[in-house]
């Protein structure tokens, strides 16, 4: 099978295009960047989701049956903007699509993110695929996810030739993650806001791109959140970390992040107490029932193998 992989150099783009490779397809890694190091057997192609031109040229060169679109920006750098994330998340996204159907693909698979969900105090316990996606404004990346999602929505309706397999995933982690949710746990005290349990769902890296391969060559199409069995609360986490938790009542960690955002000490704004209580928690129910995935790692379990990868991390005895 021909596959082309939006995203193909970043860190879970490589692991899909290198588990796709060993399959046996006919893979076209596109990106910003071509890597360095060892080749695999994919072909590497330099392509700015962004550019629409150059996306219709990969999509019509290649003629790939099935696009898997990972390209996006999860964790923003210093030098990022609104504008610029919005390009890539929506905008870039949109050129995907078009390309798509322009050229004939058949299938397309989207990595969206359980942020799509939205960071919000009315969300059930445990949050199922047939829950609207309402995302949060200020925060880009579920704003961005939401959008792409009701994009999505609407081709069901108006393009249902291009078949869909939508992953709402959850928090990944891996050997080599280091991200801005993973520098929460590196804190010797663990940031709790009073009253909440602020629970987390993780997923091992090599389940979602398994889970990916599945969604391109397997018969099943849909919507699926992706998320081992369980969740671990903060309180989990500092224990098997062996620390101890910081608890803050929210409206004084609301106010303490205005103060420092105003005056520079902090990237974060008031809004992020919403990120820290209101964490959607996504029950995997249907990955594994209709989807036929059940996920080699609990949550858990997964949170387990990454702090052996991490030694630092854990408080020292």
């Amino acid at each position: 099978m021909r596959v082309l992989v939006t995203g193909g150099s970043g860190f879970l783009g490589t692991s899909v295009v290198a588990g796709l490779v060993e399959a046996g397809h006919e893979v076209t890694s596109a990106d910003l960047r071509v890597p360095d190091g060892p080749r695999t057997a994919a072909r590497h192609t330099v392509m700015d989701v962004r550019d629409l031109g150059r996306v219709n040229e990969v999509v019509h060169e290649w003629q790939p049956e099935v696009v898997v679109h990972l390209a996006s920006i999860v964790t923003p750098g210093k030098d990022s903007s609104r504008e610029l994330e919005r390009a890539v998340d929506v905008d870039g996204t949109s050129n995907v699509l078009d390309a798509c159907l322009s050229h004939g693909v058949r299938r397309i698979v989207v990595s969206s993110s359980g942020a799509a969900y939205g960071y919000h105090p009315d969300s059930p316990e445990w949050i199922t695929e047939d829950q609207p996606v309402r995302g949060n404004q200020e925060f880009a990346y579920a704003d961005h996810k939401r959008q792409v999602e009701e994009m999505l929505a609407a081709l069901r309706e108006t393009r249902p030739e291009l078949e869909q397999v939508v992953l709402r995933i959850g928090t990944i982690l891996g050997e080599r993650v280091d991200n801005q949710i993973t520098a929460l746990f590196d804190r010797p005290r663990l940031l709790k806001i009073r009253g909440s349990k602020s629970p987390f769902v993780f997923i091992w890296d090599t389940d979602v791109a398994a889970i990916i391969h599945r969604a391109v060559t397997g018969p099943v199409t849909g919507i699926f959140n992706v998320a081992g069995d369980g969740a671990m609360t903060v309180d989990d986490i500092a224990a098997s970390l062996g620390k101890s938790t910081l608890t803050i009542p929210e409206p004084v960690l609301r106010g303490a992040l205005a103060i420092g955002k105003k005056v520079g000490l902090t990237a974060y704004g008031p809004e992020q107490t919403k990120f820290l209580q209101f964490r959607p928690v996504l029950d995997n129910t249907r990955l594994k029932e209709v989807f036929g995935y059940r996920p080699a790692y609990t949550s858990e379990q997964a949170f387990e193998a990454w702090k052996l990868a991490h030694p630092a991390t854990v408080r020292a005895s």
